[in-house]
């Protein structure tokens, strides 16, 4: 059972300086002391004296009037991913699959109302949407997410649609929350969702889960393909049997 903020076991100091670290960003690389404290809801003098420490760590450079985020600060990410097993027995999985397919191929887990991307290897060809390691998107509205939301009790659902932000990034994104249950209750009984064009125009994507017998799945395996080359029709005959193949070759893996 996770602490409580509140319980005498909760170091404040150590939430205090992470949130610090995560409002930087892909929209907020550099940053002033006033826009950290604002996006922390921290007041000016704690989020100086927890910029001032990351700093004196590494973490963070400063030229003193902004702040940016120092190289240092991808030990965190990458302690994380060599953590896990999974990483490293995908490559050669999701080798085959970009090999077969010629697409990128991805692996995403949740993380509150995202899906981040802990892995993901790009096709030969040049016309794809780079994706970085530890991207982050709408679970709701990727096909990584709606595979892992699938998973989720009714209860559980409750809780995540009680916070989940509905916008609209394209003309294509569901913006309601009825429309995206409907979404992952075809899901669930299908085992693998299809995004099209919901999260970037002339962009479509099909996940699976990875099954664990141990429970539900905490990770999903994609392929993304530009419109022109993948129809709806081609990602569900062409390459849902390979992502099929691919997870169950990963799970056995592990």
């Amino acid at each position: 059972m996770p602490l409580a903020p509140d319980d005498p076991d909760f170091v404040n100091a150590l939430a205090r300086g992470l949130s610090v670290i995560t409002s930087f960003g892909q929209h907020a690389e550099i940053q002033t002391l006033s826009e950290v404290a604002a996006k922390t809801s921290l007041s000016r003098g704690t989020a100086r004296r927890l910029l001032l420490t990351l700093e004196a760590l590494g973490y963070v450079r400063s030229d003193g009037k902004t702040f940016r985020l120092a190289a240092r600060a991808l030990n965190l990410g990458y302690a994380y991913l060599s953590s896990l097993p999974i990483w490293k027995m995908a490559q050669p999985i999701m080798k085959e699959v970009v090999t077969e397919l010629d697409e990128s191929c991805s692996l995403g887990v949740l993380d509150d109302h995202d899906v981040v991307y802990i892995a993901r290897l790009p096709p030969k060809h040049l016309s794809f949407l780079p994706v970085n390691l530890g991207t982050r998107m709408p679970a709701h509205i990727n096909a990584m997410g709606q595979v892992l939301l699938a998973e989720f009790s009714s209860d559980e659902l409750d809780r995540y649609f009680a916070n989940a932000k509905f916008e609209r990034i394209t003309r294509y994104t569901p913006t309601s929350e009825a429309a995206i249950r409907k979404v992952l209750a075809r899901v669930a009984k299908d085992r693998y969702a299809l995004s099209d064009q919901q999260l970037q125009l002339g962009l479509r994507s099909i996940a699976v889960p990875v099954p664990f017998k141990s429970g539900r799945a905490e990770v999903a395996i994609n392929v993304s393909a530009e419109d022109h080359r993948m129809s709806r029709r081609d990602l569900i005959r062409r390459v849902l049997p390979v992502l099929r193949r691919a997870a169950d070759q990963l799970a056995l893996a592990l």
